[in-house]
């Protein structure tokens, strides 16, 4: 069960839901996106935060690897395999910028080409 069906249990099955699926997670990437793109800015005078902004990076892409590897995902083979090979490099780039190897930015493209892909999915769908 993902999170999402397990939210609209715990908030009763009547409610209309607010959002879709894909604008729930366009925000979330589009959040976490803003925080680290604002954290490498700042990492010379606030390191913690920057710490922190690769973490909450790390745990978005951890909980899009788990939904993509789960059976009932309905996403296209194909797609599913390439996003768990970008939360595999993600998780491998993030341990090397925490030991202050690499340029952030390369996460930074990540999700915005993660970004891109769902505005454009939205975008067909809308059609």
């Amino acid at each position: 069960m993902s999170v999402v069906e397990r939210a609209k249990q715990g908030y009763g099955r009547n409610a209309a839901p607010i959002k879709s699926h894909r604008a729930a997670e366009y925000e979330a990437i589009a959040k976490i996106s803003h925080r680290l793109r604002a954290a490498c800015l700042s990492k010379d005078s606030n390191f913690p935060e920057y710490i922190a902004a690769l973490h909450e990076n790390r745990k978005l892409w951890s909980t899009l690897a788990i939904d993509v590897a789960h059976p009932d995902n309905g996403l296209p083979q194909e797609l599913r395999a390439r996003l768990f090979w970008l939360a595999e490099f993600t998780e491998s780039e993030t341990s090397r910028l925490m030991r202050q190897e690499g340029d952030p930015a390369v996460l930074i493209e990540v999700n915005a080409a993660v970004l891109q892909g769902l505005r454009g999915q939205s975008q067909e769908a809308q059609r």
